[in-house]
């Protein structure tokens, strides 16, 4: 039984990776990074991370420097960019590229937060599908005679235990984001 609850936890776990991950992507009006990290050049016939080809930097709140170590790739960096369709057109100066985030409208924060909240309900719909099949299992091994009904209600239990923990983990990611999109 205590492989199950550590599988069930492996999966919930990869449910907040992915919703950091998709936190990631939201612009919060601040120049961030890893709003990059998803964007690939191809680079001698080969598809490669952008954070592989060029220095990142944030030398002012809203403004990311991209300063790629081969000069002869700068035009690449800066299609690649214009595709990923990041919302935020590159200037080329010749030497390095440069992002700078616009302050967000209050409408556009809101549609932010909605996202945000959007987001977050999905990763807890996936976090309670992970404790349904766990729960499902659990009835497997009863069925089985593999446990007892009261190793059942204890292994139910203790499924809820942490799910209510992983839901609440969710709900820290969403309000730390939230306020990181309204704040100005």
């Amino acid at each position: 039984m205590e492989t199950l609850f550590a599988k069930t936890k492996d999966r919930m776990e990869k449910c907040l990776d992915s919703l950091d991950r998709d936190f990631q992507t939201i612009r919060a009006g601040r120049a961030n990074p890893k709003i990059l990290n998803n964007i690939t050049v191809e680079y001698y016939g080969t598809p490669t991370p952008l954070n592989q080809l060029a220095g990142i930097s944030v030398p002012e709140p809203r403004l990311l420097t991209i300063q790629p170590y081969d000069a002869s790739i700068l035009r690449d960096i800066e299609k690649a960019i214009n595709k990923a369709d990041i919302g935020i057109n590159p200037q080329n100066d010749g030497k390095v590229i440069r992002l700078t985030f616009p302050q967000l409208t209050e409408e556009h924060r809101k549609t932010l937060v909605k996202d945000v909240a959007k987001r977050s309900e999905e990763a807890k719909v996936a976090i309670r599908n992970v404790r349904r099949d766990s729960m499902d299992d659990l009835k497997k091994m009863k069925k089985n005679n593999e446990i007892t009904e009261d190793d059942q209600k204890d292994g139910e239990k203790k499924l809820q235990d942490i799910t209510d923990k992983y839901i609440k983990q969710v709900d820290e990611m969403a309000k730390k984001k939230e306020d990181e999109v309204l704040s100005i």
